[in-house]
């Protein structure tokens, strides 16, 4: 179903008198507490974060712009090695798997994307990106965590959020939703005494009872219980979709094609999964760009592709959207050490069986810049305005603070009403 303005922001604001005098630690314990309610649907956004600055200029590349040539004499890809896309622009060699679905149709770039007074600081611009607060207000709240925080919570919604990876990333910051980390499968459980396997049983309920002392010492108490029985059982719910799964798709061996396979099984055993982040690092290239630079892309697509193609050998593929972001671009020009600076704008993906592929955005000037850096043209909030509103069917006001346009990314039929 969709989220009504009103049932989302009744539904953010069931406990947050409580949540606002809780510390820290215990902010992302609350789902408990949120009134049991029908769920939002069946539909996810896998949000892949390639961290570290990813260089849109050699990922989108303008190959038949000899002013490329010049301020990139050495940090380029040669005109024969880009995979065409128009007369203008292709793909990076590394990208034959981004070429493949682009050609079916089914994934969308979006060029000059950024933001207003570009921080070219990781942390800060990050923090600006996972807040979708260009203004860095100061909120402790992710903008996918506002979209948790509004979800109602159905008896089948086992897992409605998942990050995959060692810490929580801040776009899934929430004080109430419960979210869960999971870094590798077998890892994710109450870890079982060698030598008493038979009762593990029932020393998990021993344990839960010994926590159950909510009434007791509210608020924190029930917090605590909360948080102890949504870990036990948002990894009852991973196992026994794990031990269900089956796939014929070869993933990649790669940390992040070992990512997209958790979340394609957290999918594909329906466990009410809304959205799930994925991150790939390495994209911070200072120098000797061009090998390390087209690797990583390869990584991004091969596990991309990986995982659209297991949700379509599933019946899932109607069901699922990716969406990548970068926190920033880089400069214009090559610097000294065989690769680029920290710059602004730079492409984002999208890629779905429900996207409508292709280009969107409006390509940045090489030559009208900002200190060797691109202008933005199009707001990043703009794309997560349609994948909030538009495929999530969430109000995009209450989540991200504003209103922003929306880009035709997803086909008519697909978009949330």
């Amino acid at each position: 179903m969709t989220l009504t303005r009103r049932q989302f922001i009744k539904s953010s604001l069931a406990v947050a008198p409580a949540a606002a005098l809780m510390p820290s630690v215990f902010t992302r314990a609350v789902a408990a507490a949120i009134n049991q309610q029908a769920s939002v649907g069946n539909r996810t956004l896998v949000i892949v974060q390639m961290a570290g600055g990813n260089d849109g200029l050699n990922t989108i590349v303008p190959a038949n712009d000899d002013h490329y040539y010049e301020v990139r004499p050495s940090v380029n890809v040669l005109p024969g090695d880009v995979l065409a896309i128009d007369r203008e622009v292709g793909f990076n060699p590394g990208l034959t798997a981004f070429k493949e679905l682009f050609d079916e149709g089914v994934l969308a770039a979006v060029e000059g994307v950024g933001y207003p007074g570009p921080s070219y600081s990781h942390f800060q611009s990050m923090d600006i990106w996972q807040t979708a607060d260009p203004q860095k207000s100061g909120g402790f709240e992710g903008w996918a965590g506002k979209y948790l925080e509004g979800l109602p919570i159905g008896a089948d919604d086992e897992v409605q959020s998942l990050a995959v990876g060692r810490s929580l990333p801040r776009a899934l910051f929430t004080h109430k939703a419960t979210v869960p980390m999971v870094n590798a499968i077998a890892a994710y459980q109450l870890q079982r005494a060698p030598r008493a396997v038979a009762d593990q049983d029932e020393r998990t309920q021993a344990l839960l009872s010994l926590y159950g002392t909510g009434a007791a010492t509210r608020p924190f108490g029930e917090h605590l219980d909360a948080t102890l029985r949504a870990a036990d059982s948002s990894s009852r719910a991973v196992q026994g979709a794990h031990g269900r799964y089956a796939s014929t798709v070869e993933y990649p061996d790669t940390k992040l094609g070992k990512s997209m396979k958790v979340v394609a099984e957290a999918v594909t055993g329906d466990l009410g999964l809304s959205v799930a982040h994925v991150r790939i690092g390495g994209f911070d290239t200072h120098a000797t760009q061009l090998p390390v630079h087209g690797d990583l892309l390869r990584d991004t697509a091969d596990a991309m592709l990986a995982f659209y193609r297991d949700m379509q050998a599933h019946g899932r593929d109607q069901d699922v959207v990716l969406m990548t972001w970068s926190e920033f671009g880089r400069r214009v020009t090559e610097n000294g050490s065989g690769g680029t600076d920290h710059g602004s704008a730079g492409p984002m993906f999208v890629l779905g069986t429900p996207v409508a592929g292709g280009l969107y955005g409006e390509r940045p000037s090489l030559t009208d810049l900002v200190k060797d850096n691109f202008k933005y043209t199009t707001d990043f909030r703009q794309v997560y305005a349609t994948m909030v509103e538009g495929w999530l069917g969430a109000p995009a006001d209450a989540v991200l603070g504003g209103q922003f346009e929306q880009i035709p990314l997803l086909r008519r039929e697909a978009v949330a009403s």
